[in-house]
């Protein structure tokens, strides 16, 4: 089996999505607020790659979801909600980077050496 048929180089955003999905479930227990600080730099950041790697694969849907998950994450321009609704957004985005862990968001690009 070649390089290409590796895990990571099938689905690149498999690690980041997946550190992200289980940040987000862990942050619905009570933690100090350095936690969620870290959790949005993580969150962002890896929402905003999945996003990238969608803009150049078959699922253009998932350039505006993630896009939109990077923004409601952004630790530079915070959005300040209430305790409930963080743990609300935490859970469903939390099932969509599962989600996108699913997904092939490579597509048909081709790998240039």
């Amino acid at each position: 089996m070649g390089a290409e048929g590796t895990v990571i180089n099938r689905r690149p955003h498999l690690i980041p999505a997946a550190i992200a999905a289980l940040m987000l479930l862990v942050a619905l227990g009570d933690w100090p607020y350095g936690y969620y600080q870290l959790l949005r730099f993580v969150v962002c950041g890896a929402a905003a790659y999945i996003a990238w790697l969608s803009y150049h694969s078959k699922y253009p849907w998932a350039v505006w979801l993630f896009a939109f998950v990077a923004i409601l994450f952004n630790p530079l321009a915070p959005i300040h909600l209430s305790r409930a609704t963080w743990g609300v957004l935490d859970l469903v985005c939390a099932v969509l980077f599962v989600l996108a862990v699913m997904v092939n968001l490579r597509g048909n690009q081709q790998c240039e050496s």
